[in-house]
């Protein structure tokens, strides 16, 4: 279960100039792509060894986009995060709303919409709330237990880890053969946002997850699906090592996380006498 609960959980063209050279450079770059079968340098490569140098180019980001999304939850992550734990993006919860979200070190920015105040606070509580704070973000640090669990994902350091399974090398180091119940295949390129693309197939434990790796250039993985019982979850990462935005809301804009905490303690309070309260 542990394999398949990772496989769920773990989803720029190259244009031509207007010159004649470089019209002459892309006629034979296409021939060479003709005769390795738009593989690239990578049509000699095993898809082991395409899975390895991926990762490998994974765990050496010092920074990148991430976007997250699966069928078996209405989470959404969209985030630019780095390995000093600093990030700027959303995070949405579906119906429940979404957060604008910017961390710099210990300190945590967020703004919520209307529809996270209304999913939070009950009746015209959520209403007032959503529009005294519609253009703020609440602010505060990582010693805020709500700030703290929001920003997890901004830990660019975990999700590298998290992409080393238990058990496997480090990036660098020998590829073991995959098991006798996985099959690790590589599909045909394709392009994903603009960017050629070779797919690389593996299915284990009635789980099918597909890597999509850039042909050209530094083999990053830009895209990876799963289907797991019929549940799928993507994970797109681009923009690799692109430093995350230092910009920070001004102090015009925000209001401290307090706000928030009094808010939602005064909604429990009054759900004793049957008000209702929000969920955090």
């Amino acid at each position: 279960m542990t394999s398949r609960r990772r496989a769920a959980t773990a989803t720029t063209a190259l244009t031509c100039g207007v010159a004649l050279l470089a019209g002459a450079a892309c006629t034979g770059a296409a021939a060479a792509a003709a005769a390795d079968g738009g593989e690239g340098d990578l049509a000699n490569k095993s898809a082991q060894q395409i899975s390895d140098d991926a990762l490998h180019q994974l765990i050496a980001a010092k920074s990148l986009r991430l976007r997250t999304q699966t069928s078996a939850d209405p989470t959404k992550i969209d985030l630019t995060l780095d390995r000093a734990g600093n990030c700027t993006g959303a995070i949405s919860k579906g119906e429940l709303g979404s957060v604008e979200l910017v961390k710099h070190g210990n300190q945590v920015w967020m703004k919520p919409d209307a529809a996270f105040w209304t999913s939070q606070l009950p009746g015209k509580e959520g209403d007032d709330a959503a529009a005294k704070y519609k253009d703020t973000f609440l602010h505060g640090t990582t010693k805020n237990a709500f700030l703290r669990g929001l920003s997890a994902a901004c830990d660019l350091k975990a999700f590298q880890k998290s992409a080393v399974a238990p058990g496997e090398p480090p990036a660098g180091a020998p590829s073991r053969s995959p098991s006798p119940t996985v099959s690790l295949i590589k599909g045909r390129p394709t392009t994903h946002e603009g960017t050629r693309v070779l797919p690389v197939i593996k299915k284990a434990e009635g789980a099918v997850q597909t890597l999509y790796v850039a042909i050209d250039g530094k083999h990053y993985p830009l895209k990876l699906t799963a289907e797991v019982d019929h549940q799928t979850g993507t994970i797109l990462l681009s923009n690799y090592d692109t430093p995350v935005s230092a910009k920070t809301p001004a102090p015009g804009q925000t209001a401290d996380i307090s706000a928030l905490e009094e808010l939602l303690q005064g909604s429990r309070s009054g759900s004793g006498s049957g008000t209702g309260a929000g969920n955090t």
